[in-house]
């Protein structure tokens, strides 16, 4: 018997071929749609044509047929494994090509973007802006080491540990020359970390407080005014640069604030006028004619 469409058999009776006319009685037929044929016509006139080999199915092959369309059985076979699909689940899919349960799966997953191979069911993976990654293949675009679900830092196209983001992208400490991950400041467009930025001499945290610079050196207040003001030859406290009397006044290696730099005799302020210098002592332009 054929497949429900057409019977195959044995003629007893007296029939003719309906298409070549030649006597059937003994011979193998077809019977199709009411008409008897020999096999020789039944390929050439009647056959279903294989969709996957596009030849005839002949009345000896087994056929299998699914929507209007029609396979010898050893054609019925997964287009990517090549597995027999006969009596196993399938798909057909573009181009009348049909596919079985595993290749249709491993085909509509998901591609990773690091070796393009699919991220099917159980496999732990990464996710980041609809771009997917097996667990593995999520890497570190410096080192090359697995990131895989530690954290991560995106520049572009790429991808970085901890790690080498600190050292190809954080600002580097100017005392210290480290990367600068958090917090900090800036002190001459120069990066400082917050404990690298500190007295010299107390080691005291300079961070938003008043301090004063000497040759690459750091100095709070009060250990400027101890350790490396000048020494006023006026009133004798250090001149600091702060606050009243940031001015300062220098002759023959001694220094007053300005407002201490005045007249020994009248105490008149002499900061930026004439003054006279008579046995170590400072007296405007006139008193000295009056002594």
């Amino acid at each position: 018997a054929g497949p429900g469409s057409y019977t195959v058999g044995t003629m007893s009776e007296r029939f003719d071929c309906h298409y070549c006319r030649d006597p059937l009685q003994g011979k193998k037929y077809v019977k199709k749609e009411g008409r008897h044929c020999c096999v020789k016509c039944f390929e050439k006139f009647c056959a279903n044509t294989c969709t996957e080999c596009k030849k005839p199915i002949g009345a000896d092959s087994k056929e299998l047929h699914f929507k209007n369309r029609y396979w010898h059985d050893n054609c019925f076979r997964c287009f990517k494994c090549y597995t027999s699909l006969v009596n196993e689940p399938f798909m057909l899919r573009e181009n009348n090509k049909v596919w079985c349960s595993n290749c249709t799966a491993t085909e509509d997953a998901p591609r990773c973007k690091g070796c393009f191979k699919p991220i099917i069911a159980g496999d732990q993976n990464v996710e980041y802006k609809k771009m997917v990654w097996h667990k593995d293949c999520f890497t570190c675009s410096q080192c090359k080491q697995v990131i895989g679900s530690g954290s991560f830092f995106p520049k572009g196209d790429d991808f970085y540990c901890v790690s080498c983001h600190e050292h190809k992208f954080a600002k580097t400490c100017a005392k210290c020359k480290n990367p600068i991950t958090s917090g900090g400041l800036t002190y001459q467009e120069q990066p400082w970390h917050s404990e690298c930025f500190i007295c010299s001499n107390c080691k005291k945290q300079l961070g938003g407080k008043r301090f004063t610079a000497v040759e690459d050196q750091f100095y709070c207040v009060d250990c400027y005014k101890e350790c490396v003001a000048k020494k006023c030859a006026g009133c004798k406290n250090p001149i600091t640069g702060f606050g009243r009397g940031t001015s300062v006044v220098n002759y023959e290696d001694e220094s007053w604030h300005d407002y201490c730099f005045k007249c020994t005799k009248c105490a008149r302020g002499l900061a930026n006028k004439r003054f006279v210098c008579h046995n170590g002592k400072i007296y405007c332009a006139e008193c000295p004619k009056r002594l």
